[in-house]
């Protein structure tokens, strides 16, 4: 049997172990990169669309037709009425942050509330100092759509309280969670969205908000 030369060492090449190691950290760096080099992209400042707004604490849902104007700070939020429940009320909601008041209008009476604003305007857009978290597809092949994830999270702070969903196509809005107390407290998902503001009377209350009463009205009988 022939031997290896003296002085001569065999070749061996790397191990599964270490090729599995090696492909990990060039997926590593390549993450990093991509991180590095993400920017926030700039949302649409005026859309018409429809939103789901959940509750985790009431583990309520709400659907409603939204037409959001980020210039004017105003928001416009109609229920949607979906199926007849007995006993229960849906409203309009007009949210006019400039002038820190929001009316709450019945949609079957016209009865109006007008209760003040006491939140700050929150656009629905990716702030310049978020946190790039990944980016990945939603849905299935040949049906899919890139979205990338952002959030508030801090290098100082391990969990953060707001994660935003956005296309990267167009950046409109997918999906956004808040959380306090280390639980999830309210989530909404958008879609049907549309640029632009078609009827901008839609944040005008109605004449019945001239003697509106001061008190929030109950979505129950």
């Amino acid at each position: 049997m022939a031997r290896p030369a003296a002085g001569r060492r065999q070749r061996l090449g790397p191990g599964p172990l270490l090729r599995l190691l090696l492909l990990l950290g060039v997926l590593l760096l390549r993450g990093a990169a991509a991180a590095a080099r993400a920017e926030p992209c700039q949302a649409p400042r005026q859309w018409e669309g429809r939103t789901v707004f959940y509750e985790h604490g009431s583990g309520r849902n709400t659907r409603a037709a939204v037409t959001y104007d980020g210039p004017n700070q105003r928001l416009r939020i109609l229920e949607e009425r979906k199926a007849l429940i007995p006993c229960k009320k849906f409203f309009e909601y007009i949210l006019l942050y400039k002038d820190a008041v929001m009316f709450q209008i019945e949609q079957v009476t016209k009865l109006c509330s007008k209760i003040a604003l006491t939140e700050p305007w929150d656009p629905y857009d990716i702030p310049a100092n978020s946190t790039y978290e990944d980016q990945y597809y939603i849905g299935g092949p040949g049906d899919e759509v890139m979205v990338q994830e952002w959030s508030d999270r801090k290098p100082a702070r391990k969990l953060e309280s707001w994660v935003g969903v956005y296309t990267v196509k167009d950046c409109y809005p997918v999906q956004e969670t808040y959380t306090k107390n280390y639980s999830v407290t309210t989530s909404t998902r958008f879609f049907d969205i549309h640029p632009g503001i078609a009827d901008p009377s839609v944040f005008t209350p109605p004449s019945t908000c001239q003697t509106a009463q001061l008190t929030r009205m109950k979505d129950e009988c």
